[in-house]
């Protein structure tokens, strides 16, 4: 099985110390970089919409799309659609590639799939945690990038009730990475330039080796 991105997953998000290549579903292309919707922020949802069956049918989409990409996350913008609203799922069939170490530092356990509406994420303390993450809108890199290691997010679910969720580790970084695309950001802009590469590259010097290592080779931030 193919370790999944992040955007998906998310954030990013990578199976591996790297994110592979990704398949997109027939009918929804996922948007890659260069494209203007991937660089707006995406307008708030109206509450009401959120049972209507046209939303319901892109949530459904979106779904699909990061099941067949594989990936753990995917924002509305990447199918082209500027609506704040993503997915994310990371299931422990997308996990069993990990070492135990790897498995252990990212703080990456299974995540059920949930959809949050026009979320709001906040960091919980000061505290950072520097891994890999790839995109399934930069297809084919992947690059070291510092994000909060621990978060809480309020958002709509897909019935549009209210609801808060904390997080730390892993699906802290996915949240992140995937409220990053309803903002016209991605991963590139926050990311340790000098750690940028094809995810191949990346996977062969540093699979399966603690993070510490890329982080001394790149002298990222810990």
């Amino acid at each position: 099985m193919r370790a999944p991105l992040l955007c998906v997953v998310a954030l990013a998000a990578c199976a591996s110390t790297a994110p592979a290549g990704r398949k997109d579903s027939v009918n929804d292309p996922i948007v890659q970089s260069g494209h203007p919707v991937l660089r707006q922020r995406a307008a708030d949802v109206p509450p009401e919409e959120i049972r209507t069956p046209e939303f319901q049918a892109l949530v459904a989409r979106m779904v699909a799309a990061m099941r067949a990409a594989p990936g753990v996350g995917l924002a509305a913008p990447q199918l082209g659609v500027p609506k704040r609203v993503f997915v994310v799922e990371d299931p422990a069939a997308l996990q069993a590639s990990l070492t135990p170490v790897e498995r252990s530092e990212r703080e990456r356990a299974p995540l059920p799939l949930r959809v949050l509406v026009n979320p709001t994420v906040t960091p919980v303390g000061d505290e950072k945690v520097t891994f890999w993450e790839g995109c399934l809108s930069v297809s084919g890199y992947s690059a070291l990038v510092a994000r909060f290691r621990e978060v809480e997010v309020s958002a709509l679910d897909e019935h549009g009730a209210p609801f808060t969720w904390r997080v730390r580790g892993w699906p802290a970084r996915i949240l992140q990475h995937e409220s990053d695309h309803l903002d016209g950001t991605l991963y590139v802009d926050r990311m340790v330039s000098r750690s940028f590469g094809t995810t191949p590259q990346v996977k062969a010097r540093f699979g399966g080796q603690p993070i510490a290592a890329a982080l001394e080779a790149f002298a990222a931030p810990r």
